[in-house]
């Protein structure tokens, strides 16, 4: 593949709106930008997580054992469900000064790095890459790590850009008026991705 069409598909795939996005969306209206900043580092983390097994070819036997894929499917549409429900329930939200406190930061955090890692979706698309980027030469192999710190990159500056225009003050007012509602749509978003990847045959 080449180099262009590498850092294309990279962006094309960031930037398509998924359980990812709705997750920064959510935390950045309703808690802040530190928040969804802090959720796209565990996003960043999480996409860390499927190069190195995807290099050391650890996808490649998940994906050949049906058992464990779908119990990897079912914990990620769990936890996608898990976040919509605690959103569209949610009476009220944690101001974002306490963003600062490091449990909460922790938690943020954490967030973004399961919704991510427990995708399938992202895990079977490294595996597609990586396999035709990875061969018995070093070279080949050192510019597979150099793309995949590339995609660590781009998440991590798509997804705090998200979170910077979303509590920009030119959208600030109009999203407090509907945060709320926002925040429950949010939710139902969440829970339909991961109803979605639960139903999936």
């Amino acid at each position: 593949m080449e180099l262009i069409s590498l850092a294309i598909l990279g962006i094309l795939i960031v930037i398509s709106p998924g359980a990812d996005f709705v997750l920064v969306l959510k935390n950045s209206i309703n808690l802040g930008r530190r928040a969804g900043t802090l959720t796209a580092v565990g996003i960043s983390l999480a996409i860390g997580v499927h190069i190195s097994y995807s290099m050391l070819g650890i996808s490649y036997l998940v994906s050949q054992n049906e058992a464990l894929f779908h119990a990897i499917r079912y914990l990620g549409a769990g936890y996608l469900i898990y976040l919509g429900l605690k959103g569209i329930f949610a009476k009220e939200q944690t101001s974002p000064s306490m963003v600062r406190n490091e449990k909460t930061r922790q938690r943020y955090i954490l967030e973004g790095f399961f919704c991510n890692v427990l995708n399938p979706k992202t895990m079977l698309f490294f595996l597609s890459i990586f396999s035709q980027l990875i061969t018995n030469n070093s070279t080949d192999n050192a510019f597979a790590m150099g793309y995949g710190i590339y995609m660590m990159a781009l998440h991590m500056a798509w997804f705090a850009l998200v979170a910077v225009l979303f509590t920009s003050p030119l959208l600030q007012d109009w999203l407090n008026k509907f945060k709320q509602r926002l925040n429950q749509v949010c939710g139902a978003g969440l829970v339909l991705f991961g109803s979605a990847l639960a139903l999936k045959s």
